[in-house]
């Protein structure tokens, strides 16, 4: 009794503490009930005052203020001020800083990119961005950068763009003006003009570190779009990073944990994988230094954590840029060997970063033998604790595989499906396939891989995945008789996935007849196996069993009367599609002759070969990165495939559909409802949807500023004059002389270009850039030895050396683009005297040996001859001279030979043409003048017939130009000797 009472007792103490506890909710609620609605009556009662109070139109700008803070505070509660909205719109026109602040603050928050109101503030906007006040231009650039959309981008860009590049912006301006312009860029990528990429890329020069930090983030954006325009930002990068971490050119305040600047070095890292290696020795020699200090400085590891991380950070940019530079065999030696400690290392964030640059490194590089060695350990990561370590354990095992070990990843990774994440199962199943049908030298071991892989998997393997085991089988006889046995046991057993149901209803209605007279696969065994499957299916797997059927009908008549049976029972479907299917394949059965059910269900032809599905499916998982990637999860095989790398960049802009010739049709039946989602897919089978892509727009290339057609007004003068001269003056005006020393070698050349600063100011961010045309970058090639300097005092000079190398004849000289800030943007582009009569060598010949290689060289092709005269109008001022010619023929390194023409008056010359691959010319010249009436007849032969015609226009148009009757007073150059050091320089 007294037991029984107790627990009646407690029962009863349960009771009452759970009532207890439903009144004290019940009471809190009415506590709160009585809250909101105190708090809805003062919102209100403060609403309505406000309302009044703007209504009034007396406030001052204090007030103004001060309501509004209150409006942006109700806000915040979740209350609607939509009236304040116009209020705060008006505040933004105020003169003082704090009202001005609130009114953009304001407008932040209450407004949209797509407000009604916001076309209101834009010349609110403007007007402050033109201010002299900084504080009132970092207050519209932040309200931009908030709230800009398309419209407003279009409106203000140009402003942002010129507090960007303005002389007279404060740094903190500068900084904010990139980042705005960036945030705009990113929402409409037409808002950044093409023309400004030259100014902007000048700024990566800036003093201050976060001005080039800021500025650096936006050329990152625009690169990765538009990599030939902005080219010039790989040379301010390297230059950049060498002078950060060889010369130490950085203030202390960027130097964090001993570490300098490390989010400006990633970054800089990060841009030159943007672009192909540098083919200039100087600029590798650049990067090559930088990245060696960084190696360096990352021998030991820190204790302090902080300084850990930035300089792994820094390190492991730098391995993916040596990496993706894949020519510095000596530094590559060394990323080998570290990564090989890095995936061993205790602390997961070095490990997950060293498997990555591995996976980078398996993708690069022409062996997988150092990865090889640690591929246990790659394997063991796939135990991690970290489910993003075992991802990029999951990425590296697929890079690295190959003929040499692909059926030991593919049992690793089949073992390891058993207990993966879910989250990460899709993806296994999508590169285990991929490697199964890539990798398999077995057909045997590709189907038991791919059924074992699909059985064990089913509900993570897509579409794609079943389609193309059952395309690969369809287009190779070798494979049915044992696709269809081992399909023919999945089914038969219990619990078989439906996913190997569909795979068994195709290939068993194609090739099941194929063994139909083994043991233990007679049709009735077939049917039975595919008809217990039939209750526990999906409609679509149900129609391509139905569909399945009618071909057993065709091929196994002694079992008509089971099938059609079978067409009765599912002509009285509830399911449409399952209905129409049975009646139609019902009629078929019951007609009196086979003729038509032999043509409906004749067999399959093979599928078209195409690329598979299964990597564009792959590619949609890593896409839509913010960043691009330069390289690909795969082997070198799959970086090196355009194909694939297309794919991968725009896998987020496209969607696969594999039904196209996919086997869910069923060869003879209309197709099943399609599973997971895609039952729109069906009705665009008959397109190619792997090349359909959204519209895109159309793109507006940018001009080469460095090419010969925007060549500077008075560029014809220098380069004239030093077409018969070695050295002189290129270019000279206000600002800048530019002079030129030159020794030619064989097909050798060693240019020296002086620049001068004759402004009373300093010059910042100098910059050459070196052109050709694109028809003649195979016949001449250069190699910049030497950088000029990008700071040039007043009255300094900096030079820049650069070697060339005339391959085979070239026609059009290289130009070069000299860009550098004084006050504004300033630029230049000079064609430089580098043609080809300058690789001429003079030659001696006697009069007998003269004629006799003249007769042996011939006519045309060979020849080229023309009679010309003076160009322009003959005003009297210019004439032609024996003189004259004697120093152009001598300029153009003609051996002139005497004594060898029946006419004393003509001229007769001799040269060699030294190229490197097109090998040594001789050229022979005649020059016939007839000074009386002004004209010349010229001919020159020469052993290859492309010689002849360049020289001769080359010549005429300088023999055309004459000799002015009143000399010109030359002027020496007055660039500095040239060095000893000079004719190291020269490729002997």
């Amino acid at each position: 009794m007294s037991s029984s009472t107790g627990t009646g007792f407690l029962g009863r103490s349960s009771s009452s503490n759970s009532n207890m506890r439903g009144l004290v909710q019940f009471i809190a609620d009415l506590r709160n009930a009585r809250a909101r609605e105190l708090e809805e009556k003062r919102i209100n009662k403060e609403l309505a005052n406000i309302r009044q109070k703007f209504k009034d139109g007396s406030l001052s700008g204090y007030h103004k203020k001060k309501y509004v803070c209150k409006l942006l505070y109700i806000y915040i509660l979740g209350w609607n001020v939509d009236f304040g909205h116009l209020e705060a719109v008006n505040l933004i026109s105020a003169t003082k800083y704090s009202e001005k602040q609130i009114g953009y603050l304001a407008m932040t928050l209450f407004l949209h990119e797509k407000h009604e109101l916001l076309h209101l503030v834009v010349n609110s906007i403007r007007k402050d961005l033109m201010d002299h006040n900084e504080l009132f231009n970092c207050l519209a650039l932040h309200a931009i950068a908030n709230v800009g959309g398309k419209e407003m981008g279009e409106a203000l860009s140009p402003e942002v763009h010129r507090l960007l590049i303005s002389p007279t912006s404060k740094a903190f301006v500068k900084k904010k003006a990139a980042l705005t312009l960036l945030r705009l860029y990113r929402k409409n990528p037409d808002i950044v003009q093409a023309q400004w990429a030259e100014r902007i890329i000048s700024i990566m020069d800036d003093t201050d570190l976060g001005v080039a930090l800021s500025v650096t983030s936006l050329v990152m954006a625009l690169a990765q779009d538009n990599t030939e325009q902005y080219k010039g930002a790989y040379v301010k990068a390297a230059a950049r990073l060498k002078r950060i971490l060889i010369d130490g050119e950085f203030s202390q305040d960027y130097l964090y944990y001993k570490v300098p600047c490390p989010w400006i070095q990633v970054k800089l890292l990060r841009l030159l994988q943007y672009f192909p290696p540098s083919e200039d020795s100087h600029v590798r020699s650049m990067i090559r230094e930088s990245l060696q200090k960084i190696l360096n400085l990352a021998v030991e590891s820190q204790k302090n954590v902080q300084q850990n991380n930035a300089q792994n950070a820094v390190l492991f940019e730098a391995i993916n840029l040596i990496i993706h530079l894949d020519t510095e065999h000596d530094l590559m030696k060394q990323v080998s060997q570290r990564l090989g400690r890095f995936i061993q290392s205790r602390e997961t964030n070095v490990r997950y970063l060293g498997l990555e640059a591995m996976t980078h490194l398996a993708a690069r590089t022409d062996t997988l033998e150092p990865i090889k060695q640690h591929q246990d350990v790659i394997i063991g990561s796939l135990k991690d604790r970290d489910i993003s370590v075992r991802r990029k354990g999951l990425d590296l095992l697929y890079s690295m595989c190959d003929t040499s070990n692909a059926q030991q990843i593919v049992a690793e990774l089949l073992h390891y499906l058993q207990n993966a994440d879910f989250a990460i199962r899709e993806e296994m199943v999508l590169k285990i396939a991929i490697l199964t049908e890539k990798y398999a030298t077995d057909v045997q071991w590709y189907v038991d891989i791919s059924l074992r892989l699909i059985a064990m998997a089913g509900d993570h393997v897509s579409d794609e995945v079943w389609q193309r085991v059952t395309q690969i089988v369809t287009n190779n006889e070798e494979l049915q008789v044992y696709a269809a046995q081992n399909i023919l046991q999945y089914c038969k057993q219990d619990h078989c996935h439906e996913t190997l149901v569909k795979i068994g209803a195709y290939i068993l209605g194609e090739f099941g007849h194929l063994i139909a007279e083994e043991r233990g696969s007679s049709p009735i065994e077939q049917f039975l196996a595919l008809q217990g499957k039939l209750p526990a299916c999906s409609s679509s797997t149900r129609a391509m069993i139905l569909s399945c059927f009618i071909k057993f009908i065709n091929l196994f008549p002694e079992i008509k009367p089971q099938l059609v049976n079978v067409f009765h029972v599912y002509s009285h479907a509830l399911d449409a599609e399952l209905q129409q299917r049975a009646c139609e394949f019902l009629a078929i059965a019951s007609l009196p002759t086979d003729d038509l059910l032999r043509t409906v269900c004749d067999e399959m032809p093979p599928f078209p070969e195409r690329e598979s599905a299964l990597l564009s499916r792959l590619h949609q998982k890593h896409a839509n990165t913010s960043d691009k990637r330069t390289w690909i999860v795969g082997g070198k095989d799959a970086n090196a495939d355009n194909a694939e790398l297309s794919l991968a960049k725009k896998a987020s802009l496209r969607r696969t559909f594999s039904t196209k010739t996919g086997p869910a049709n069923g060869g003879a039946a209309p197709a099943a409802g399609a599973t997971n989602g895609s039952s729109s897919a069906n009705d665009l089978a008959g397109l190619d949807m792997n090349n359909i892509g959204p519209a895109e727009a159309k793109v507006i290339k940018a001009p080469n500023l460095a090419s010969a057609a925007h060549l500077s007004p008075g560029w014809e003068k220098g380069f004239n004059r030093l077409l018969l001269r070695a050295d002189g003056i290129l270019f000279e005006d206000g600002q800048i002389q530019v002079g030129v020393r030159a020794e030619y070698r064989g097909q050798m050349a060693a240019i020296i270009l002086y620049f001068t600063n004759k402004t009373p100011a300093v010059i910042g961010s100098f910059t050459t850039t070196l052109d050709l045309d694109p028809s003649e970058r195979a016949n001449l090639s250069w190699d910049v030895k030497s950088m000029p300097e990008t700071t040039i005092y007043q009255g300094a000079q900096t030079q820049q050396v650069v070697v060339f190398e005339a391959k085979r004849v070239f026609e059009k000289a290289p130009t070069v683009r000299i860009s550098y800030l004084a006050g504004a943007l300033q630029a230049l582009t000079l064609k430089l005297p580098v043609v080809i009569h300058k690789f001429m060598d003079q030659a001696e010949l006697s009069a007998d040996d003269f004629f006799k290689r003249w007769k042996q060289i011939g006519g045309a092709p060979r020849e080229a001859q023309r009679i010309f005269g003076l160009s322009g109008p003959k005003d009297g001022e210019r004439e032609i001279t024996e003189s004259f010619i004697r120093q152009v023929l001598e300029g153009f390194r003609w051996g002139l030979l005497y004594n060898v023409d029946p006419n004393s008056k003509n001229f007769v010359g001799a040269s060699v043409v030294h190229t490197s691959e097109g090998g040594k010319f001789g050229c022979l010249m005649r020059l016939e003048p007839n000074y009386g009436t002004q004209m010349v007849r010229l001919t020159i032969r020469a052993t290859d017939e492309t010689v002849p015609p360049v020289l001769l226009k080359m010549m005429e148009e300088r023999l055309s130009q004459g000799v002015s009757i009143r000399p010109e007073r030359y002027e020496p150059p007055t660039a500095s000797d040239i060095s000893e050091s000079f004719r190291n320089i020269m490729v002997r």
